[in-house]
């Protein structure tokens, strides 16, 4: 089997590992450098506690290669399992609250609902007043995605993966006798493999599009602020996030927290995603630090802002990935809507399941074909930050 994966992000990286680790001759090609698209810009969030079967799934069987990661693959990645809360002020969001921890712990997550009192020992600095209700996971934790990357990316070239960077690809072209793969470079060869996957993220349609498919994707320009809080924000905090706004923030290093939100009230698309801005708005960081500030005691009007970032989410409109076989020959993985790097793991072993035997295993994952968008029958992920 010759295979040919478009996308150095995460995704792309481990699916060209796993793909390789099963006796796959595997080439990987990137358009820039590895991780350059979202990876090395996301926040680096890994938890169960997701409100569909689905996405619980992807999650439990992606932490178990999380919590072997440093052993299988050599590489400490900085993993510091805090746990995540969440919190709602809505009596109807606290239902389901409730709901989706029966199901989370159906699979062994061991999220629970909390207390006002148990959130302010978790969390000092806390103002739980005006919540209702919680959720908490002990196991949630978060990592670096660049060192993730980096374990994958000498985990596939050991596994005898060509990974070539800085060859962006012009287009598919399936045939019966397999994909051909054209290069931008016009002095290239043209590559032609049995199986193409695209795992290229927010450029995951232009992609399919010379392919003869269509993706529902649309990149969405996401940020975050690295604050220096009015008192330190300890490192045993967990991640805490304000369902109801989407406010987050989770401690940083030396007392330092990140800081982020989605507020406006139409989502930021970018229409190109190789132009966007990649600093913060200063008026949002302002409003996030408020926001957060609003429920966490360590912020306030002496709070600073010492630096930030942003990237792009390849958002579909059930904040749910597409992973299938598209069209003949092409597996597309794209689309996680935020949630790839920390479903990476267990997205790359379906990848590659669906490649070499036909149908995925780790996880069932026929509900995320595209039909879903045609059908009406969308899942419809409520943790979403």
């Amino acid at each position: 089997m010759n295979a040919v994966v478009v996308g150095g992000g995460i995704v792309g990286v481990a699916s060209a590992y796993e793909l390789a680790a099963r006796g796959a001759d595997v080439t990987l090609l990137e358009r820039g450098s590895l991780g350059a698209g979202s990876t090395d810009r996301a926040l680096g969030g890994i938890r169960a506690q997701f409100s569909t079967r689905v996405n619980v799934e992807l999650s439990v069987a992606s932490i178990e290669v999380w919590d072997a990661f440093e052993e299988r693959f050599g590489v400490d990645i900085d993993r510091r399992r805090t746990g995540y809360l969440f919190w709602t002020r809505d009596g109807d969001t606290a239902d389901a609250f409730a709901e989706q921890v029966a199901m989370q712990r159906e699979y062994g997550v061991e999220s629970r609902t909390v207390s006002l009192e148990e959130a302010a020992e978790l969390c000092p600095g806390l103002r739980p007043e005006e919540f209702v209700a919680g959720t908490y996971c002990p196991d949630d934790s978060f990592a670096d995605p660049h060192l993730a990357l980096q374990g994958y990316a000498g985990a596939a070239r050991e596994a005898g993966v060509e990974i070539r960077t800085n060859t962006p690809v012009a287009g598919l072209d399936p045939r019966e006798s397999g994909v051909r793969v054209e290069l931008a470079d016009d002095d290239a060869d043209t590559l032609t493999a049995d199986s193409v996957v695209n795992a290229a993220g927010a450029w995951a349609p232009r992609l399919a599009e010379t392919a003869g498919y269509d993706l529902p994707i649309v990149p969405h320009r996401r940020q975050t602020a690295v604050v220096e809080p009015e008192r330190p924000v300890p490192g045993s905090d967990p991640l805490v996030i304000d369902a109801d706004t989407t406010a987050h923030f989770r401690p940083e290093r030396d007392g330092r927290a990140l800081v982020g939100g989605h507020f406006a009230e139409t989502d930021p698309v970018v229409s190109d995603p190789d132009r966007f801005s990649e600093t913060p708005d200063t008026d949002w960081a302002v409003e996030a630090i408020e926001r957060v500030g609003a429920f966490a005691d360590y912020f306030g009007p002496e709070s600073r802002l010492a630096g930030g970032w942003t990237g792009l989410y390849a958002v579909t409109p059930d904040h749910h990935a597409i992973v299938e076989e598209s069209v003949p020959g092409v597996v597309t993985a794209a689309g996680f809507s935020g949630h790839g790097f920390q479903h990476a793991p267990a997205t790359a072993q379906v990848v590659a399941e669906l490649v070499l035997d036909g149908e995925a295993s780790t996880v069932d994952v026929s509900g995320l074909g595209r039909d879903r968008f045609e059908d009406g029958d969308l899942l419809v992920e409520q943790n979403v930050a």
